[in-house]
C-alpha cells in the first residue's frame, strides 16, 4: 500500500441531462428531490461563440463542470494544471468516422476529424481559458475517474499547487453500443489543494495493488448513469453532499485499488 498527499476539495462542478450543476447534484443525491426535468446543451459560457458552435458534446459537458468547479472554488482557469479525464472520449465522432471511412473516406469533416483526438477537452479548455499550465489527458477505461483522482492529487501534492480535475463520458451510439454500456452523458470537476483553509472537504488517498470491492452508486442514479465511467465519481460526490464523512474504494486501474478517507 502505498499513500498519496492529503488533498482538499476546493470546487465541485457537475453536468449531466438531469443534474446542470452541482446545486442540483446535492439536492438530488440528498434525496430532497425526487426527479429532476432534463437539462438543455450546457452553456459552456467560457467557450468563445465559435468554439462553441463547433465543439462536440464531450467538450462541452467536460468544460461546463470545469468552469463551474472553478467559480466555486474562486481560482483563475489560467493558473490551474488540469487533468481530463476520459474512458472514450466523444463516442458520436468515434461512431461518424468509423461509419464514414467505411462508406465514404473523402467525406471525412476536417472539425469532426479535430474533435476526435482524446485531448480535445483539454485542448478546448486551454483555448477558452488562457491557459498554459500543465495539460494532461487519461484514459483508464471503467476505472478513469479513479485513475484522474490519482493523478490530480499527486500533482496538487507534489507542486503544492491546486489542481483541476475534470472526468467525462457520453453515451454509444450507433454499432457502439453492442460494446460500450455508457447511455448517458455525465461530467463531473473538481478543485483540488493542498493545504487548503477553504476546502469543502478533505480526502487521504492511498492506491492498493489489487481490486478492492467498489463503492456502490447511489441507487437514486443508478439507472440513469451505471454505464458511464465518470459516474464512478457519484459515491464520492454522495459523500460530499450529505457532508459524510468515511472511506471509500474506487478503481484506478485494472489491478489498482484507491482508497479514499474522506474528512468534512
Amino acid at each position: 500500500m502505498s499513500a498519496a498527499p492529503d488533498i482538499g476539495i476546493e470546487g465541485i462542478g457537475v453536468w449531466a441531462p438531469q443534474l446542470p450543476d452541482w446545486s442540483a447534484a446535492r439536492n438530488m443525491l440528498c434525496g430532497n428531490v425526487e426527479q429532476a426535468a432534463d437539462s438543455t446543451r450546457p452553456t459552456a459560457a467560457i467557450l468563445p461563440a465559435g468554439e462553441r458552435r463547433r465543439a462536440p458534446e464531450s467538450v462541452l459537458i467536460a468544460v461546463e463542470a470545469a468552469q463551474q468547479a472553478c467559480a466555486m472554488a474562486r481560482r483563475d482557469p489560467r493558473e490551474l494544471a488540469h487533468v481530463f479525464a476520459s474512458a472514450y472520449g466523444d463516442l458520436a465522432i468515434n461512431d461518424y468516422l468509423c461509419a464514414t471511412l467505411a462508406r465514404a473516406p473523402l467525406e471525412v469533416s476536417p472539425t469532426k476529424f479535430h474533435n476526435s483526438v482524446h485531448n480535445a477537452a483539454a485542448g478546448y479548455w486551454t483555448i477558452a481559458s488562457g491557459c498554459m499550465r500543465a495539460s494532461t489527458a487519461v484514459s483508464a477505461g471503467a476505472a478513469s475517474f479513479g485513475a484522474g483522482l490519482l493523478e490530480a492529487a499527486v500533482r496538487a501534492g507534489g507542486e503544492s499547487e491546486p489542481v483541476l480535475l475534470v472526468a467525462y463520458d457520453i453515451a454509444a451510439s450507433g454499432p457502439l453500443r453492442d460494446v460500450i454500456a455508457s447511455r448517458s452523458a455525465f461530467a463531473v470537476a473538481l478543485v483540488l489543494a493542498p493545504r487548503s483553509a477553504s476546502a469543502l472537504a478533505r480526502l487521504h488517498l492511498r492506491l492498493d495493488d489489487g481490486a478492492a470491492p467498489l463503492a456502490p452508486t447511489p441507487p437514486l442514479l443508478h439507472a440513469s448513469h451505471r454505464g458511464n465511467p465518470a459516474a464512478a465519481s457519484l459515491p464520492l460526490l454522495a459523500a460530499l453532499a450529505r457532508r459524510e464523512p468515511g472511506r471509500l474504494n474506487l478503481a484506478a486501474g485494472p489491478a489498482l485499488s484507491l482508497n479514499l478517507e474522506i474528512s468534512i
